[in-house]
């Protein structure tokens, strides 16, 4: 349940707090007073768009936050699937807005807006002042239904999304076939010359490697040869590294009859001049090999340049060329033996049809079972809110064409007065009638759903007399098995609440402010007898007034002990 709202620098309210009860609580005020002010900043706070006018004039920013007190363990177990978790059994969502940006809190941990909307989906349930409209809308009905059917539903159609995409993928490969038909020879002709460009080319897997490297060093050998004779004449040549080391080697020679540790030295020194002499025949070897050879450099030249186009060509690396070719020669089996290919994605589509189909009937199936139900419920509903002779159905009919939320299409239907035909009930409901009937189902909704919090903005519109103490009567029932907010203009409504709140305005300093407070009984009463009698509240408003509340407290009383 909804256990608090609080309202910082919104429209005309500076700052209010509200704590509401269990049962019915009402909101009631003059025209223009800010009802619709609450409703708003509720939303705010779950996720809903912000108008900037919304944010009170000069403030810096503007804040809402809702606690709700989750009771329901089924309820507390959806909310962890989404990796929110009650603290001490609450649950704080809060929406700070300023005039660039708004930042959305689950528990103090910032969440995107689409992650509030979720959430609240669990928690509370509102009814706006025109959504009784989307009533005249047959789509509405058929959401309507799958909400009630619930799970067992919800499951079967998710098989039939996935029915659909396989359905609709064989249905575009097969399109996309007989497209290709009409140019088939032409793209026949290009994949056989591409793909007996790759085939010629025998390319290798890391050719291309070896083949960077032999040029560069192709290329490179001028270099290569100056830098290997410089070294050569260096440790090889006339006074070089080598003769140097020889004359040294001889020096210590001749004196190590004298000093053994000179004898040492000489067979050290000695190593390092055979391994000079090794390698100055092995770089005057591969002096000798490295001529440049023209004709090889061309060569590799044209190999490589070969194998860079075929890359940029295929995809950037030899592995994909190779890929490549191997997809357009399955491309060229498929357009050589057209109708073999084509009779294989004609057997794919029919198996991918009946299976959807069979799926389709299935999901169909199901609804129409739910919907006698909720039909049913809703009749009923119906009679509690002063439609004493309805009718009440929900008739099927079919797309013709498969869709990801099956063939059906679904309408509710219904009739007012005995004897009259069931029509369309956008035809022949009045704006009053709708809101009725949206009222019952939202009742009905909430009871399967297990909807902890239902909040009503002014569904009394176009009610009065008897179908408004029906519909007091029917807010009464509702309050007893859930928290119910609701706003209304009406006192026989306003008359039933276990806790009324009147949201008023006044005028300070040139400054405008909206203010919400519970009332006692006796003010209670009072504010009945301006909803009763306008401005002006005689004496014999005021009975009245009374009356009603007195009336209501005994029907509530008798609701209990039934």
């Amino acid at each position: 349940m909804l256990v608090s709202l609080h309202v910082k620098n919104l429209a005309l309210l500076e700052e209010a707090e509200v704590e509401f009860g269990r049962g019915l609580n009402i909101l009631s005020g003059e025209t223009g007073a800010g009802k619709s002010i609450i409703i708003g900043s509720i939303n705010l706070a779950l996720g809903e768009k912000v108008p900037k006018e919304m944010l009170r004039e000069q403030a810096e920013y503007a804040l809402v936050e809702l606690v709700f007190r989750v009771e329901d363990e089924k309820q507390e177990k959806q909310l962890q699937e989404m990796d929110i978790y009650p603290e001490n059994g609450e649950v704080i969502m809060s929406r700070k807005i300023t005039a660039s940006r708004s930042v959305g809190k689950i528990n103090s941990e910032t969440v995107s807006a689409s992650c509030m909307r979720n959430v609240a989906s669990l928690l509370i349930d509102i009814h706006g002042q025109h959504e009784h409209q989307s009533l005249l809308h047959k789509k509405k009905h058929l959401e309507i239904l799958d909400e009630f059917a619930g799970a067992k539903l919800n499951a079967k159609k998710e098989i039939l999304r996935n029915c659909y995409q396989k359905y609709q993928k064989a249905l575009e490969e097969q399109k996309q076939a007989l497209q290709d038909q009409e140019g088939r020879e032409r793209e026949l002709s290009f994949l056989e010359y591409e793909i007996k460009e790759i085939q010629e080319a025998g390319l290798v897997p890391g050719e291309d490697e070896s083949l960077e490297l032999a040029y560069r060093k192709m290329a490179n050998s001028r270099r290569i040869m100056e830098a290997a004779g410089n070294a050569y004449e260096m440790t090889g040549g006339e006074a070089s590294a080598t003769e140097q080391i020889g004359r040294a080697l001889h020096e210590l020679q001749s004196a190590a009859e004298y000093d053994p540790a000179m004898g040492e030295l000489s067979g050290q020194l000695e190593e390092i001049d055979n391994l000079l002499n090794d390698f100055n025949r092995e770089l005057s070897g591969y002096i000798s090999d490295g001529e440049f050879d023209e004709e090889a450099f061309f060569e590799t030249e044209k190999r490589l340049d070969t194998v860079n186009r075929l890359k940029d060509k295929f995809g950037g690396s030899i592995e994909a060329v190779l890929q490549a070719k191997e997809e357009k020669e399955i491309r060229f089996g498929h357009l050589k033996d057209f109708e073999e290919y084509f009779a294989q994605l004609s057997g794919r589509l029919k198996e991918a049809e009946e299976e959807l189909a069979a799926v389709s009937a299935e999901v169909s199936q199901l609804r129409q079972k739910s919907a006698k139900k909720l039909a049913k419920l809703v009749k009923g509903a119906l009679v509690d809110l002063n439609f004493l002779d309805v009718e009440f159905v929900m008739e099927f009919t079919d797309a013709g064409k498969y869709t990801a939320n099956g063939r059906d299409e679904a309408e509710f239907l219904i009739s007012t007065n005995p004897g009259e035909p069931l029509k369309p009930l956008g035809k022949v409901a009045s704006g009053g009638e709708l809101s009725r009937v949206m009222l019952a189902i939202k009742t009905i909704l909430a009871e399967s759903d297990q909807i902890g919090t239902l909040i009503f903005d002014e569904i009394d519109a176009g009610i009065s007399g008897r179908t408004a103490q029906m519909v007091a009567e029917k807010m009464n029932v509702i309050g007893k098995s859930h928290q119910v907010i609701c706003i209304t203009h009406l006192p026989q409504i306003a008359a039933m609440a276990d806790s009324h709140f009147l949201i008023s305005k006044q005028v300070v300093k040139n400054g405008t402010f909206s203010n919400i407070v519970l009332l006692e009984e006796e003010d209670s009463v009072t504010e009945l007898a301006r909803m009763l009698g306008g401005v002006k509240i005689t004496d014999t408003v005021l009975e009245s007034a009374k009356e009603m509340k007195e009336l209501a407290d005994a029907a509530k009383e008798s609701g209990k002990k039934a």
